[in-house]
């Protein structure tokens, strides 16, 4: 559990980083396309690398369809009513509750998919943690930036930005504890179910936002440079 809480510190620490440096000095959009490419390098990575060998050989087709297609389902659902949500939100009320129920949910998620990469071992925890942690970084920068619009005092924003990125413990715990001791079966499922949540992440969500910004070629490169970070990490662990 120790290890959990540890891990889980840093995306919760980048998401906070994130919201303290937009609010110090508000980065560039070709900034912000380079986080985010990267960030969906990395998070690619660890699909391709880590979680999807494991997945392949533990040779379960029929539980690698239901957790696969769980997942495809359930980040379907969790799209549109964030999307929803925030439309509601680009109302501008005075306060943006459907705006933050939408980010947290998407924040326990990911914290649930920590938990997933550790019940897988280690060395996916580890690796998944990093990944996890460019693309938080990156939430809390866009996050910090969406709640100044609504006119909201720094240190407001940076209480309402530490109290999200706590939902990364919550998600993290309560993952490991589902399947800490849960049999191969639910672990194939589940670790199917994991794969389909990150390339949903990666290309419905990270890749999306960061072609919203300008190209360059710096931005491109970042995403094959992120991926590369990773595969060199995999093989030197």
């Amino acid at each position: 559990m120790s290890t959990i809480f540890l891990n889980a510190a840093f995306p919760v620490i980048a998401t906070i980083f994130g919201a303290l440096l937009s609010l110090w000095r508000t980065p560039g959009p070709v900034a912000r396309g380079f986080l985010q490419h990267l960030a969906a390098g990395v998070v690619f990575a660890v699909v391709s690398v880590e979680l999807l060998p494991d997945v392949i050989k533990r040779h379960a087709p029929m539980y690698v369809v239901v957790g696969f297609g769980i997942g495809v389902l359930t980040m379907l659902a969790i799209k549109s009513t964030t999307t929803k949500l925030e439309e509601k939100a680009s109302e501008k009320n005075s306060f943006p509750s459907a705006l933050l129920l939408a980010v947290a949910v998407d924040v326990l998620l990911d914290g649930f998919l920590i938990g997933i990469g550790f019940a897988a071992g280690a060395r996916e925890g580890r690796l998944l943690t990093i990944a996890l942690t460019i693309e938080l970084l990156s939430l809390g920068l866009a996050l910090s930036l969406e709640l100044a619009e609504y006119g909201l005092s720094k240190v407001k924003v940076m209480q309402i930005v530490t109290g999200i990125a706590s939902l990364i413990f919550i998600g993290a715990v309560v993952g490991d504890l589902i399947l800490a001791k849960a049999p191969d079966r639910v672990m194939e499922t589940v670790l199917s179910f994991g794969l389909a949540a990150l390339l949903f992440l990666v290309t419905e969500e990270l890749m999306v936002e960061a072609h919203e910004q300008p190209e360059t070629p710096a931005t491109t490169a970042a995403f094959f440079f992120g991926f590369l970070i990773l595969l060199v990490l995999s093989m030197a662990t």
